[in-house]
């Protein structure tokens, strides 16, 4: 069964999406679509713009979600999923790839989630911090015991979980985290605190834009990061894309449910390699692969 799987913040690149724009008037077409939509010509900011204008996460996000959503409808009948999955923002790439949401509502969500974002990071300093070598237990352990916000984040691979919340609280659990072992335990150059309870105010602005959303049935089932196993129910896809934004990214859990019920192949579909290299730390049996534009 083939798995298609859609990246998140971290993946953008100068000059992503230039290939899929010079390849295909359908691609242009979306392209232009997308630059009517937001209001401002993201295309010259993903083609032309520095490493520092893609870092905004205003631009960011809808950026790597265009690469990816428009990567999708480019490979037409060569793109059958079986089942989709997505990191944090890449959620809403793969309910758009599945049909559950149509591409104006997906762009339109993923630009007002990018704002409400930026904004709760504004409210509070707050940061992410990799860590690398240690259990998940310990982690978890350590974050309860640390004083101030601090919560794990993302799972993105055994041995390798993120963990997010208040600088100060960070920085005291990085160096309690070296003390138990962490081969590495680094802050990361990221805005603001995503997937903790920081997110909060963040999280209720953008679930009042996706409760006016309508979320269609989809061709096949999204493994989502909150709830890790297939879902196909509307209701249900909308009740965990509303807690998203302040619960962990459970996707070591997501990709092992996928596997169990029978993926074989993975196709990552949007910029970079990120998720391709998780795969591999994840479970080496099966394989996953980039998408390629088609000959």
């Amino acid at each position: 069964m083939n798995a298609y799987i859609f990246p998140g913040q971290g993946a953008q690149f100068s000059g992503m999406g230039l290939d899929l724009f010079e390849a295909s008037g359908l691609a242009q077409d979306y392209f232009h679509k997308a630059n009517d939509i937001l209001g401002f010509a993201i295309t010259d900011i993903m083609f032309e713009g520095d490493p520092e204008d893609l870092k905004q996460t205003k631009v960011t996000q809808p950026a790597i979600f265009l690469h990816s959503v428009i990567l999708s409808k480019v490979l037409g009948d060569s793109f059958q999923p079986d089942m989709v999955a997505g990191h944090s923002l890449g959620e809403l790439s793969a309910l758009v790839a599945n049909g559950t949401l149509g591409f104006e509502d997906g762009l339109k969500l993923v630009s007002q989630r990018a704002l409400a974002m930026q904004k709760a990071c504004e409210m509070q300093p707050s940061t992410m911090a990799a860590v690398l070598g240690l259990e998940d237990q310990v982690v978890e352990d350590v974050c309860k015991t640390t004083d101030g916000i601090v919560v794990a984040a993302n799972y993105n691979c055994p041995g390798q979980l993120v963990i997010s919340g208040d600088i100060p609280a960070i920085e005291a659990a990085c160096e309690t985290l070296k003390e138990k072992g962490a081969r590495r335990a680094l802050v990361l150059p990221v805005g603001g605190a995503f997937h903790s309870p920081l997110m909060e105010p963040a999280r209720e602005e953008l679930a009042a834009a996706i409760e006016n959303t309508t979320f269609n049935t989809p061709t096949c089932p999204i493994y989502q990061n909150v709830s890790t196993t297939a879902i196909t129910d509307p209701k249900v896809i909308k009740e965990n894309l509303m807690a998203q934004l302040t619960a962990p990214v459970k996707w070591t859990q997501s990709i092992q449910h996928m596997i169990a019920d029978g993926a074989t192949h993975f196709v990552e579909v949007g910029p970079g390699k990120v998720l391709q290299g998780l795969m591999r730390k994840i479970d080496r049996n099966v394989t996953a692969s980039g998408a390629a534009l088609p000959e």
